[in-house]
């Protein structure tokens, strides 16, 4: 293994390099929180394909084809198709807001009533993000080095937490460009084809397994239509991904270049369903399923690749845990702290202040993922709580606001605090895992929204008209604006 600790160590030790050469370009507010919107094509695909791709995508994705044979796609299938149509329908129209949160646009939309109780929710699912990828840290250094799961978490946790303070979405674009290239190599060009070659081709597992296992739909209708109202909707209103929308230099960087990425989610699926079917016909009595990807990697490949498949498993855990950290810190100071001490953020000189509190709110908020993580236990039950919370409670009114100009303020504060309560409220009556919680509470988020806007005063055609100005693209923008794109 002293091979594929080399290539582990090196990897590592890139990324916190990395994230000091970042620091340096990190000189405002703007830079700090979205890389001055300046991203070109190349870079903002990559970002956002990585961002989206986490450990979940990856472990979870082969655990779900290894119990469920092609069809266990589905769950990162339904989170490309989400980045799809957040970029193909939503992205130019964000991107030209020029915000930092998804909470000044509500505010900006409603009239500035909105933000506090939003950013709350908003913050929490951050966090709970953020906290599950963390978790994912101790089943890779597990399989690499038999490291105790707090250490491993305090390592790869402390790793993360240094280049993104260091630099923030600089530091965290530039570590995503990596380690989209090594997910890349790791699982589609090496792993995928190794372990189907290992397993004796398509003929052999075809013949090895039940037919069930190449039913597309073999999952379940009902599980597919869950995914879709969890991640394909999450996937239209998560922080953690508005935050990589407001990076993009242009309208049709976000539109396209979030399109080049959605597709590249729809591949990575298929490819983690395929390795997973294969693991299916080489163990077929594993313990877990979601032991299927560590058994293939550490007992199927060459040395050497084998530790640059595993430092792809960490770069996709990696690159959604540093872009959920810097979102929950965002959130957390811009639209809590900041809005509950009074402060006013704007685009301008004092952008150079702000840096070093933002810098202190990710550092703050990695600790607290750190040791949130360390006590969890139950990462699919967290992330099922993040999840529907965020689905639960602002959907209706984001996509309300971006939708229907006759939606009010009260109306979005009566949705968000509706749903919210109603589907915490159907977890703790029907479990958490259930169903029932996130169809009942968008329901009643829904029909909240609408009979209170109606029921209450048109929204001010003031504040309505500067959203309109906001969404040409004809507001105020940050200085960094007009620097040239990144490729």
């Amino acid at each position: 293994m002293a091979v594929d600790y080399t290539v582990i160590v090196v990897y590592l030790v890139g990324m916190l390099a990395v994230g000091w050469w970042g620091m340096r370009r990190a000189k405002s507010k703007s830079e700090f929180l979205v890389a001055g919107r300046r991203l070109g094509p190349t870079m903002y695909s990559g970002t956002m394909a990585a961002i989206v791709l986490g450990g979940a995508s990856t472990i979870g994705g082969v655990g779900l084809g290894y119990q469920y044979g092609l069809s266990g796609a589905w769950m990162v299938f339904t989170i490309g198709l989400g980045l799809l149509a957040l970029s193909v329908f939503f992205s130019a129209r964000i991107a030209r807001l020029k915000v930092y949160t998804v909470s000044e646009m509500l505010d900006l939309r409603y009239g500035g009533r909105a933000g506090v109780i939003s950013g709350v929710v908003m913050w929490a699912y951050t966090l709970m993000l953020a906290v599950t990828s963390t978790i994912a840290y101790a089943t890779i250094f597990d399989v690499l080095f038999d490291m105790n799961r707090t250490i491993a978490i305090i390592l790869g946790g402390s790793i993360v937490v240094a280049y993104s303070t260091l630099g923030g979405m600089w530091s965290i674009t530039l570590t995503d460009m990596v380690q989209f290239v090594v997910k890349t190599i790791g699982v589609l060009l090496l792993l995928l084809p190794i372990a189907v070659v290992k397993a004796g081709g398509f003929s052999e597992m075809k013949a090895q397994l039940p037919t069930e296992y190449f039913d597309p739909l073999g999952i379940g209708g009902e599980t597919i239509f869950t995914y879709v109202l969890i991640y394909t909707f999450g996937m239209l209103i998560g922080q953690d991904i508005w935050q990589r929308v407001f990076t993009a230099g242009s309208d049709r960087t976000a539109k396209w270049g979030g399109t080049v990425a959605g597709t590249y989610c729809l591949v990575y699926a298929l490819a983690g369903a395929v390795i997973g079917t294969a693991a299916k016909v080489l163990y077929p009595k594993l313990g877990s399923a979601d032991d299927a990807f560590a058994t293939i990697v550490k007992d199927e490949l060459p040395m050497g690749v084998r530790g640059l498949v595993l430092a792809a498993a960490l770069a996709a855990v990696m690159s959604t845990s540093s872009g959920a950290l810097i979102a929950c810190a965002t959130v957390a100071n811009n639209d809590i702290w900041s809005r509950l001490r009074g402060a006013v953020t704007a685009d301008s000189g004092e952008e150079r202040d702000e840096v070093r509190g933002n810098r202190a709110f990710i550092l703050i908020m990695g600790v607290a993922v750190i040791c949130t993580a360390i006590a969890l236990n139950n990462v699919v039950e967290a992330l099922t709580v993040a999840y529907n919370l965020l689905v639960g409670g602002l959907l209706v009114p984001i996509l309300g606001g971006l939708l229907w100009k006759r939606g009010t303020a009260q109306g979005a504060l009566a949705a968000v605090a509706v749903g919210g309560l109603a589907v915490i409220g159907l977890m703790a009556s029907y479990g958490i895992l259930a169903n029932e919680p996130i169809y009942y509470g968008l329901l009643s988020s829904l029909a909240v929204y609408v009979i209170v806007s109606l029921a209450t005063p048109a929204t001010d055609p003031a504040v309505l008209a500067a959203w309109r100005e906001r969404l040409a693209g004809r507001g105020s923008e940050p200085v960094s604006e007009s620097v040239p794109a990144h490729q």
